[in-house]
Order: structure tokens, then C-alpha cells, then sequence
């Protein structure tokens, strides 16, 4: 599926917007010129490597302000790790800006030494659009640098460009309201900002619902459902098998070898973390991402099991120790594809978190919306 270029975007912080609708966007020197001070988002590094960079003109990137066709990306993705995102704001303008005279594509990071940038009548349009809509990327394939193409514009794009202004939480929303026009559109949207739909910490534990993507989790160790015949098919199994080959790898030897088996779920320490492969330039005090594989059923054919559940999780409990993990995402196990109801396996994995005394985040199940009265401390904690 091709994504549909919409508009451009801009991340900015907060306190910028007052400038901005009354300047515009600015390119860097602009702001230089009319000696106007900004809050910055970016490291210095990343700034101060663009102007060195130069367009095919010869003018230097920092003589453009840059715009994004996919906000969701590396650099967004750096920027709600390191910084408060209640106070990041992303500015929709209008796609007709990508026309202008003298604008330039970038077809990726314009200030990666693999991308090329290209007059808009010459740029690879469509090409470009084939990776905006990924909901990862990688080093080797290339996706994480395309996936952050950019549009050039010379000096400034004129505060009347600007559609929408997208923000995280209710805070922001309030804050950014306050100050654009009338005409402008503020739009709370958590999952732009890599955030999930749902959250809810039961009072008194450690256990954290989610709703939403558990590849996104800061936990240290993340659980994937799978089978022991080493197939990864559908579901979370197939997302781990492309976004982390290394743990496929592995857990295919696992089935080989007859080591992965129902009732004891495999742990993988990994040496790289998820935070550093989704982000843009290296993020500070980052660990590893450990992978616990935890099979629920033994043919990828068949439905899960339960008692395979509530045999793996008395596993997990009793190892989890001496594994060293110190914080665990799981997703509802055997739920969905698995065919077993969220009503069965969600007090379970509920009572098995409150055992194992670690902050515990359990995703719930994505294809069908969850009942509110299964979602209380009182109905998931029963004894």
C-alpha cells in the first residue's frame, strides 16, 4: 500500500509556536538573520553536520527549512525518548509548499551521505511515498534513513501554510490551543508520538495495560508467542521475524534443537537494544532488549493451549530471577489467533505480574476491544 503524501511536517517545541506564526517556519540562517532565539529539539551535532551539506546549488541546508513527508520517524521517535513530549508539537503544512521555486527532495536524511537530493520535477516521488507508511525500519535495507525524506524549502514557508498542529496529551492540546489561530487545527494524536492508546496502571501493583504496539515498549525484556516448529507466521511471531532476524535466527536453531518445548519459555539476551535501531543517532544510558519466546501451542496450526499458558508463566516466575530481567512486556497470551478469550488468560497473566514483583506492561489483545469490566483491578486480580 503506497502512502499518500498529505502534507509536511515540522517538530518543533512548544515554545516555538508563537515565533513561527508570526515568522513562519524559518531555515536556520533566516533565524541567524532576524537574531531570533528558539527552544531546540536537536542535539547541536545533528545541527551544526547540516551546514556543511550543501543542496545541488551550491546553498548550504541550513539555508532551507526542512520538512519531513513522514513525521513518524527516527528522528521523532529520538526526540520523545530525550525530551518532555508534552512539549513537542508537529506542524502539518500544506503539500502544495513541496511546488515552490527552488525547492529540493531529499529521498532520506538529507544530511545521510547516501541520499541524493533532487529538484522537485526530478525527484523519485514514488519511490519515496513506498516507505513512508513502515511501522519499522532498519539499518541494512536502507528503510531508516528513506523513511526520513525530506522537502527543502529556501529561507521560510509562510505562517499560512500551516493546516495542523498534532500534540501528545491533553496538556499540550490545552497549551498549543492557546496560541494558534483560530484556523488552524490542534489534533491530540498519542500514537504519532509513539505512545499508545490505551494505559492503565492498576492501583497498587506494578501491572501496566496497554493498548497498542508492544515493539514499542521501554521494557527490558519483550515476550513474543510462538510455536516449537520454528514457524513465525502471523501476528507478533511474523512482526519479530522481519524487524529482528537475529532473534528468528535463533529461535529457529531453538526448534532444530528440540530446546524451545510448551511449559518452558526461552529467554534471548540480546546485546543491541530496540530504543538504538528505531532511533536516529545513538541514544545515551540505552540496554539491551532481551526477546522471552514463549511458545502456546506446539503446530503453528493448532489454537494455544491454556494450561501451556499457565505452565509457562509458573516457568517464568520461578526463573525470572535468576534471568536478571527486570522488566517484562507481554502480550495477550493466546489470544487473538490463539483463540483463547481475554477473560481466561488476562487474570492469569494479571496474578502471575503481581507474583513476580517487576514492573510488568501487558498489551492487550488487538483485534477485537476489550470489555471495560474485564479491564478492573477487581476482575483481574480475583483470587
Amino acid at each position: 500500500m503506497v502512502y499518500r503524501i498529505d502534507g509536511l511536517y515540522y517538530i518543533t517545541h512548544i515554545d516555538n509556536l508563537p515565533s513561527i506564526f508570526e515568522h513562519g517556519v524559518l531555515s536556520h540562517t533566516q533565524m541567524e538573520k532576524l537574531n531570533l532565539t528558539y527552544q531546540p529539539i536537536y542535539d547541536e551535532g545533528i545541527v551544526s553536520r547540516r551546514q556543511s551539506i550543501k543542496a545541488p546549488n551550491g546553498r548550504s541546508l541550513w539555508e532551507y527549512a526542512n520538512f519531513y513527508f513522514q513525521p513518524r520517524n527516527p528522528m521523532l521517535y529520538r526526540v520523545t525518548r530525550e525530551k518532555d513530549i508534552s512539549k513537542i508539537a508537529i506542524l502539518r503544512l500544506k503539500p502544495d509548499l513541496i511546488k515552490q521555486e527552488g525547492a529540493y527532495i531529499a529521498d532520506g536524511n538529507a544530511a545521510h551521505n547516501l541520499s541524493q537530493i533532487f529538484p522537485f520535477s526530478e525527484a523519485p516521488l514514488k519511490e519515496i511515498q513506498q516507505h513512508l507508511g513502515l511501522e519499522f525500519w532498519g539499518e541494512d535495507d536502507g528503510s531508516k534513513r528513506k523513511i526520513m525524506a525530506e522537502c527543502l524549502i529556501p529561507e521560510y514557508a509562510p505562517p499560512e501554510t500551516i493546516d495542523s498542529v498534532y500534540v501528545y496529551g491533553n496538556g499540550a492540546y490545552d497549551a498549543v490551543s492557546s496560541i494558534v489561530p483560530k484556523e488552524v487545527s490542534v489534533v491530540k494524536e498519542p500514537c504519532l508520538f509513539f505512545m499508545p492508546d490505551y494505559k492503565n496502571i492498576l492501583n497498587g501493583t506494578r501491572i501496566t495495560l496497554i493498548q497498542g504496539d508492544m515493539f514499542l515498549s521501554q521494557a527490558q525484556t519483550l515476550t513474543v508467542s510462538v510455536n516449537t516448529v520454528g514457524v513465525m507466521g502471523k501476528g507478533l511471531a511474523s512482526r519479530a521475524k522481519y524487524q529482528f532476524p537475529d532473534v528468528y535466527v535463533r529461535y529457529q536453531d531453538l526448534c532444530k534443537q528440540k530446546e524451545l518445548v510448551v511449559g518452558k519459555p526461552f529467554l534471548v539476551k540480546r546485546e543491541t537494544s530496540l530504543a538504538s535501531q528505531l532511533s536516529e543517532g545513538t541514544l545515551s544510558q540505552e540496554k539491551p532488549t532481551w526477546f522471552l519466546l514463549f511458545p502456546t501451542k506446539k503446530h503453528w496450526k493448532e489454537n494455544s493451549d491454556i494450561q501451556y499458558i499457565v505452565d509457562g508463566l509458573a516457568w517464568v516466575k520461578d526463573h525470572i530471577k535468576e534471568w536478571d530481567v527486570s522488566s517484562l512486556a507481554l502480550p495477550a497470551l493466546g489470544c487473538g489467533l490463539g483463540g483463547l478469550p481475554w477473560e481466561e488468560v488476562g487474570p492469569l497473566m494479571c496474578q502471575f505480574a503481581e507474583q513476580v514483583g517487576i514492573p510488568t506492561i501487558i498489551y492487550l489483545p488487538t483485534e477485537t476491544k476489550t470489555p471495560p469490566q474485564f479491564l478492573t483491578k477487581e476482575f483481574l486480580l480475583a483470587k
